[in-house]
């Protein structure tokens, strides 16, 4: 359970990040993904992360210390954000360059949106995350705007389409923001991993 988070530092480079002493996990996903919501729900903090309507509103990357343990990190979206190229351009090379330097990152939750078949972009995303070796975790978002079936079906063709891709499909959360749904499986799994780098380090 997270008892404290708060606001740490806003960049657009990774080495300008807070040293990497302190495990932390990233959460990012195409634009409108739910993702402040999402972050919002398991801190407990309906403000801590900046909902939009607007689709790429985050354009950094944001740093929150969570219980003075360990980071969580919210990254700019990628997709369908309607803003220049030179712009998209700098945010992909912002995202590449966190995610493939950033040692003590444990893991980047990949969010995918329930409501929809398997979209190419994020297959996209996961595929180079893997040829990178970034640990990918998948977490279903928005999953109560649709029957319980219709969600299962979506997540069961995302993860066939990512076993064509792996070995072994990553692991993965069903959540819904509003619902809270997923959180206490999804802070259990963040925070086995945040005592496993503490008991190698």
């Amino acid at each position: 359970m997270i008892k404290k988070a708060e606001f740490i530092t806003s960049n657009t480079d990774y080495r300008q990040c807070p040293p990497g002493n302190k495990p932390e996990v990233a959460f990012i996903g195409r634009s409108n993904v739910g993702k402040s919501s999402l972050i919002n729900m398991l801190t407990q903090k309906k403000k801590l992360a900046k909902t939009s309507g607007t689709p790429g509103k985050t354009q950094l990357i944001n740093h929150f210390e969570i219980d003075d343990r360990w980071y969580m990190v919210d990254l700019p979206g990628y997709g369908f954000a309607k803003v220049s190229k030179t712009l998209r351009a700098n945010w992909e090379k912002m995202i590449k360059g966190y995610l493939t330097n950033r040692e003590n990152l444990l893991a980047t939750f990949v969010l995918i949106d329930s409501r929809l078949e398997p979209q190419k972009i994020d297959i996209e995303f996961i595929h180079w995350c893997g040829h990178q070796g970034v640990p990918v975790v998948l977490v279903f978002t928005k999953a109560d705007k649709l029957t319980k079936s219709k969600v299962q079906d979506n997540v069961d063709k995302f993860i066939a389409a990512m076993e064509e891709i792996f070995e072994e499909a990553p692991e993965f959360f069903v959540t819904s923001a509003e619902k809270k749904q997923g959180k206490e499986e999804l802070t259990a799994f963040i925070e086995e991993n945040i005592e496993e780098f503490y008991q190698e380090n």
